[in-house]
């Protein structure tokens, strides 16, 4: 099995943050948007890509923020993410120009519905995934240290 790559965006504005909404038989669900790394790409092009993709902005990525394994077999996904390994790098991240243009993401995920801006203080409300990096950005934004590996979490 190989160990797949992937770039991830925390993109703040204000008190809000951008996510990708998706849908499965449980209900809605969010991501931070991004993905997987391609060969012959770099981690920051990967990253620019995805969002472009995901949620139609173009982005600046900003510093390295968190770094999250995720092994399936370990986790509630496992009956259908048992051979996954994959590495995330989180980036905080800006919009490139204006948000009120209405992008339109140009290749969203299969499960994707759209994309929406959450606001932080209700962030613990929302089935995110990863969970546990929720509260990391409720520490992010108020200023306070997180650490930067995450290990093998979901």
């Amino acid at each position: 099995m190989n160990i797949r790559n992937s770039a991830k965006a925390i993109l703040i504005r204000g008190d809000k943050i951008l996510l990708t909404k998706n849908k499965d038989n449980e209900g809605d669900f969010y991501l931070f948007p991004g993905g997987g790394q391609e060969h012959g790409e770099t981690i920051n092009n990967t990253l620019i890509r995805e969002c472009i993709e995901e949620t139609g902005h173009e982005i600046k990525v900003g510093n390295l923020l968190h770094i999250r394994e995720y092994i399936g077999k370990n986790h509630e996904h496992s009956s259908f993410d048992f051979n996954v390994h994959q590495v995330e790098y989180y980036f905080g991240c800006t919009i490139v120009g204006d948000i009120s243009n209405n992008q339109k993401p140009t290749n969203p995920d299969t499960d994707q519905v759209g994309i929406e801006w959450i606001t932080i203080r209700d962030i613990m409300k929302y089935r995110i995934y990863p969970k546990k990096l929720r509260q990391y950005i409720i520490k992010y934004f108020n200023g306070d240290k997180a650490p930067v590996y995450l290990g093998d979490i979901n």
